[in-house]
């Protein structure tokens, strides 16, 4: 009879620190993959409140019955919404172009809203190649009314 007390010992001898090993290997590709699905995350997050802020901010622009009125509206209504959705932009820009305003009472006319806005990477510099922040731009076209008094 072989003796099998000799090979229990070398098999268990061979397996001893391989789980350390698997950690060291799997564990950074791991903590790779958790940084990548916040980042995926966050710009989703941050593409979702800038679309809504720009609809909401071109909807206030044609409300308005002048040009200087639209681009305040079209401004404050950027800030509110993009505070109220808890947006990660450091910073934001607002662009309205409000050349409707000068087409006569009686013709379609509209009001376009440009939002831009800048989301930072800085807390996810383990990612290789990532760069600091990234903007987001997304633009928004509202109609005017058509038999309002407009200047």
């Amino acid at each position: 009879m072989p003796d099998t007390r000799h090979n229990r010992d070398f098999r268990s001898r061979d397996d001893r620190g391989s789980v350390a090993l698997d950690a060291a290997i799997v564990a950074p590709a791991l903590i790779l993959l958790i940084m990548l699905a916040i980042l995926v995350g966050r710009t989703s997050a941050a593409a979702s409140a800038v679309a809504d802020a720009a609809h909401d901010s071109a909807r206030a622009a044609s409300l308005s019955r002048t040009a200087s009125d639209a681009n305040r509206s079209a401004n404050q209504a950027a800030d509110a919404s993009l505070a109220s959705a808890g947006s990660s932009c450091t910073s934001h820009r607002v662009e309205v172009n409000t050349g409707g305003f000068t087409v006569p009472v009686g013709q379609p006319a509209t009001v376009t809203v440009t939002l831009s806005c800048t989301v930072s990477y800085a807390d996810l510099v383990a990612i290789p190649g990532m760069p600091g922040s990234k903007t987001l731009t997304t633009s928004f076209i509202s109609p005017l009314d058509q038999f309002r008094a407009r200047s």
